[in-house]
């Protein structure tokens, strides 16, 4: 009765998915609503205390979903009666009016209340709630999964007992502890050299296939952007996320800010703002990192699918609608797509070209390797399209892992869900400056540390639960790549000691030849199969200017190696300290829509 009352009938059904209907409201003018309920009789609320409302848990989070916002919200007003709050959102006057005619009785008891206001009032009303979601919801439903605590008891004795051993070791027998560091160094080097290489060879550079426009039966789209210190970029944010091509009425945008970056907030508030995209405040509590916004802004989304972007992306206007029509014509177990990310500034400095053929490397060669084999991916950080069942089926993000994007790949694989590539791009760039990259790349070490240390808590279950292949590469990605990176001085260091050593005559040993002749071969192969899997993802555009790469290879391996000590000294004292990546304004890629069939037609420009 009151759902007829509020005058909404069975064909008004996807309000509360959030999928249609929207623009209804575009269209009608509050102050027309405000003037045509007071006709009939119905009062108005302007202020709400979010202390008042009669709802549970379960009842809010249906509400800030907007998966229930056709239904009344009981509210206790001051004069100790209980109200039905109706939102303007779900109000059509014509049928409200009919349906008063009948059900006039019910008329007092009704407040009509302006969208913005519920909304903001239950989001206050669900704070408490939210934060536990964002800081605890995880460890809640999966606490061995959760990097809240950075090493278990076991994993903790095996630490205290190599920091203890290792010095005495090394006092006590130098040589034999030199060898076999040299030796574990090796079955590193080679793991990920054995892997690039592969990758390489199966890498096939094809023209993506044409994205089509969404269809009439587009689910939901939630887009999730965190921002943190990001005003001046504010512009071509909006921009970009305008670019986008899907349904407005099916189309959900959320800027993620943390409440106390008032610059960001004033950026965005100075901008009128269209109605399908909203600001989020996240309090500035608990662990300060990106996986936590996010999971304090997920139950306030009501998307099927759900895609994250960061502030200075540039996604293709299609990637949307390729990422729908793959997940549509895959089974549910399908939890996730990484569109690969292009690097737009790579011609501004020594560090933007490495790290713009590093990338290409990884989300041109590796990931789509993986995906064709049917592995785990280590996702991106960026423009991963997921599945919101699956997602929230295996816990959501962890806030106090802070490469979130690589502990989700884990487990998204460790409930059984398959993880894939799209081929349309999303531009954004690169740190142009060493100060600027280390901070980010020790935040990324850190969390692949954080990532095998959480999952290797129970190294038997890991391997039941992803298989003999994804076990190893698991090993090969965190524990193989990190180590091979915090060994690489080691092995340029004890080289040229040893070179020395026996230049000036200073031993007679055979094995230090032995040992040098290995230190330059684990280095010659990690520095080749590192330019051949990059090599092959170019296009011959690209190439032009190689050489540069090759000669950049031994220092940026050195950048790399500072950057990993550094995040093993981070996870020691700062485990979950988020060292934010300043970003610049980007200028807006060359697509016309004339030419957005064709994903190819921009992206081959040299960038080395």
């Amino acid at each position: 009765m009151l759902r007829m009352m509020y005058g909404i009938g069975k064909d008004d059904a996807p309000l509360s998915r959030g999928e249609a209907r929207g623009e209804d409201y575009d269209q009608q003018c509050p102050a027309d609503i405000r003037a045509f309920t007071g006709q009939l009789g119905l009062a108005w609320l302007d202020t709400i205390d979010p202390h008042r409302f009669l709802v549970s848990d379960e009842q809010l989070r249906l509400l800030l979903r907007r998966h229930k916002s056709h239904l009344p919200v009981r509210y206790l007003h001051d004069d100790d009666k209980v109200y039905f709050l109706l939102s303007t959102r779900v109000i059509r006057l014509e049928r409200l009016q009919a349906s008063l005619r009948k059900y006039s009785r019910l008329a007092p008891r009704v407040r009509i209340v302006d969208e913005s206001i519920l909304r903001a009032a239950l989001i206050e009303r669900a704070r408490p709630m939210l934060l536990h979601i964002a800081t605890k919801g995880l460890a809640d439903r999966h606490p061995e999964m959760s990097a809240h605590i950075v090493v278990n008891a076991w994993q903790g004795y095996m630490v205290g007992v190599l920091i203890t051993l290792l010095p005495v070791a090394i006092l006590l027998k130098p040589l034999q502890v030199l060898t076999f560091i040299h030796l574990l160094a090796t079955l590193f080097f080679l793991a990920c050299v054995i892997l690039r290489i592969t990758a390489a060879l199966s890498t096939r550079l094809e023209k993506s296939k044409a994205a089509p426009l969404p269809r009439t039966d587009a689910p939901v789209y939630s887009v999730l952007v965190a921002l943190y210190k990001e005003a001046n970029i504010v512009p071509d944010l909006l921009t970009a996320l305008e670019r986008i091509i899907w349904p407005r009425d099916r189309l959900e945008i959320k800027l993620v800010c943390e409440a106390d970056d008032l610059e960001t907030l004033a950026a965005l508030r100075a901008r009128t703002l269209p109605a399908h995209i909203e600001i989020i405040e996240v309090p500035p509590v608990g662990p300060r990192t990106k996986p936590k916004a996010l999971s304090y802004a997920l139950p306030l989304t009501s998307g099927e699918l759900i895609v994250l972007y960061d502030a200075e992306d540039w996604p293709h206007p299609l990637q949307l609608a390729q990422a729908w029509e793959k997940f549509r014509r895959n089974s549910p177990k399908l939890a996730v797509l990484q569109a690969p990310l292009e690097i737009s500034n790579g011609h501004e400095s020594a560090v933007a070209r490495m790290f713009a053929f590093e990338y290409r490397a990884l989300f041109y060669g590796l990931l789509p390797f993986l995906a064709r084999m049917g592995l785990f991916l280590p996702l991106g950080g960026t423009s991963n399209h997921f599945r919101r069942e699956a997602l929230e089926a295996v816990g959501g993000w962890d806030p106090f892992n802070v490469t979130e994007d690589a502990d989700l790949g884990v487990r998204l694989a460790r409930f059984g869900y398959r993880l894939d590539v799209l081929s349309l791009p999303t531009r954004e760039k690169a740190p142009r400056k060493f100060k600027v990259w280390i901070p980010q790349r020790t935040r990324w070490f850190k969390g692949w540390a954080q990532t095998w240390l959480v999952h290797m808590r129970t190294p038997a279950a890991l391997g039941r639960d992803l298989g003999l292949f994804s076990y190893l590469l698991v090993q090969v990605l965190f524990a193989g790549m990190l180590a091979s990176i915090l060994l690489h001085p080691v092995l340029l260091l004890t080289f040229f000691i040893l070179f020395l050593r026996l230049q000036l005559g200073m031993t007679n040993e055979i094995l230090f030849p032995a040992l040098m002749a290995l230190d330059l071969i684990n280095v010659s192969l990690g520095y080749f199969a590192f330019l051949l899997l990059g090599w092959r993802t170019l296009h011959p555009p690209q190439k032009h200017g190689f050489w540069r790469i090759v000669f950049l290879t031994p220092v940026y391996w050195v950048m790399m190696s500072l950057a990993g000590w550094r995040a093993i000294w981070h996870l020691w004292r700062q485990p979950f300290k988020w060292e934010k990546t300043p970003h610049e304004a980007m200028t807006p890629p060359s697509e016309k829509l004339s030419t957005l069939h064709d994903p190819t037609a921009s992206c081959h420009r040299p960038f080395i």
